[in-house]
């Protein structure tokens, strides 16, 4: 479900509609945000009629909807590829951070404009259903990191929890910064702290 790559040739209009609308709102959300990409404009890179659109998402917020369900799933792809190599809780912990340096490595079209996931929740309504994906998806990073603090620190479950959220915080100021840098070095210097903290417990 990655922004990577530009418009399809034949081989990708053989893809189901469905993947070639969401491949498209995936590179427009991304590039150009929420609010500024029109339905015409994910219709006509797809290489779909609009009517294709509404037979596979019953409005745009669906598709908004779809779109952050599969970029949350494409993360916990590359948390869980970094979780194979991980040798102890410690590795486990920055296998996140690392996770969220592999989705800022991706090429994307216009560059790397950070966390997909927020860029969007910032575009929408309080209370819309999107930004409870995103609200899930960062809890579910929280209490990943805490999972692997509980096998360090079994018997201290109030630090577990202060410093899950500790290394939460870390993890998100670096994604806002690199993706106003437009690169991925502030998760590399986040990932040096975060691995001298788990160091010092």
């Amino acid at each position: 479900m990655s922004e990577t790559g530009t418009r399809t040739t034949d081989p990708g209009r053989r893809r189901p509609a469905r993947e070639r609308l969401l491949a498209a709102a995936a590179r427009r959300f991304y590039a150009d945000g929420v609010t500024a990409t029109g339905i015409d404009t994910i219709t006509t890179e797809a290489g779909v009629a609009k009517m294709s659109l509404y037979n596979n998402f019953s409005s745009k917020s669906d598709l908004v909807r779809a779109y952050l369900d599969a970029r949350h799933e494409e993360w916990i792809a590359l948390y869980t590829s970094r979780l194979e190599q991980a040798q102890n809780p410690r590795d486990g912990v920055l296998a996140a951070f690392d996770a969220y340096a592999d989705h800022a490595a991706f090429a994307y079209e216009r560059g790397f404009r950070g966390c997909g996931l927020l860029n969007a929740a910032a575009e929408l309504p309080a209370g819309d259903e999107g930004r409870s994906v995103v609200r899930r998806h960062k809890e579910q990073v929280e209490r990943l990191i805490a999972g692997h603090l509980e096998k360090l620190l079994p018997e201290r479950p109030e630090d577990v929890r202060t410093m899950a959220e500790h290394l939460s915080f870390l993890l998100e100021g670096a994604m806002a910064r690199a993706g106003l840098e437009g690169d991925g070095s502030r998760l590399r210097h986040a990932r040096a702290m975060a691995a001298a903290l788990l160091d010092r417990l």
